[in-house]
């Protein structure tokens, strides 16, 4: 189910980084099918692991994936204040998903 996060994450990168960049229809219709797809894998991740850490992990990467593409592919600026705060997002994720991890172990 986690893969799932992950997919419906790189989606949501490519959605928010059409909703920038879209300036005809076949984009714009790439950018709603993203969203789609994006949304429909977070729904079902969502009824099967805590919503809480779902949403925060898909959030999470998203926004780390997004500015990573805006960087990477479009030029965007980087500086020591994006490194260390998209750092600091990662741990926060990382550190969600672990301690997730071992309340689902220890439930069973």
């Amino acid at each position: 189910m986690w893969t799932m996060v992950v997919i419906a994450a790189i989606f949501e990168i490519g959605w928010a980084t059409g909703l920038k960049y879209a300036n005809d229809a076949m984009t714009w219709a790439l950018t709603i099918v993203a969203i789609i797809i994006s949304f429909g894998l977070l729904i079902i991740a969502a009824s099967k692991l805590p919503t809480s850490t779902v949403y925060a992990i898909f959030v999470g990467l998203g926004t780390v994936g997004t500015i990573a593409v805006d960087i990477i592919i479009f030029g965007a600026p980087l500086d020591f204040g994006i490194i260390l705060f998209v750092a600091l997002l990662l741990v926060g994720v990382l550190g969600l998903k672990t301690v997730t991890g071992k309340k689902e172990a220890g439930s069973s």
